[in-house]
């Protein structure tokens, strides 16, 4: 049997993906939550996305149920769509989520630490794009 689904935050900064990761195991209900790791800035800790750096991440939260890749800006999707089309970079069943970060990430993670399936956790991160603010 597989665990639960894994989470990477990939941003631009590495500050912010600690931070919204930090925001997202805090607000999905403080006890044990599914494996979510932060993927942001350039190796040397300058502002950018990097392959390796979300590789990694991917690797690390993969339990077998897939793994659910949410990003902050533009070139961060296309850094996490060429990891996909090499094949063996990301582990099977690694899915690119179209969702706002901050409550996508709490979306995603609430989800799949109640045991929800890839498809549960990227429909739940994406449906957080019509959480309304007024």
């Amino acid at each position: 049997m597989s665990g639960p689904v894994g989470i990477v935050l990939v941003s631009h900064s590495a500050a912010v993906a600690r931070a919204v990761a930090e925001l997202a195991q805090g607000l999905a209900g403080g006890g044990a939550t599914a494996p979510v790791a932060p993927a942001g800035g350039t190796p040397d800790g300058g502002l950018g996305t990097s392959s390796e750096l979300i590789a990694e991440a991917a690797k690390a939260v993969d339990r077998g149920a897939g793994v659910a890749l949410l990003v902050d800006l533009g070139s961060a999707v296309l850094t996490v769509k060429a990891l996909l089309a090499e094949q063996d970079e990301l582990p099977e069943r690694s899915r690119l989520v179209d969702a706002p970060f901050v409550e996508g990430a709490v979306a995603a993670l609430v989800t799949a630490s109640a045991g929800g399936d890839l498809d549960a956790v990227v429909g739940a991160a994406s449906e957080a794009y019509g959480y309304r603010k007024e």
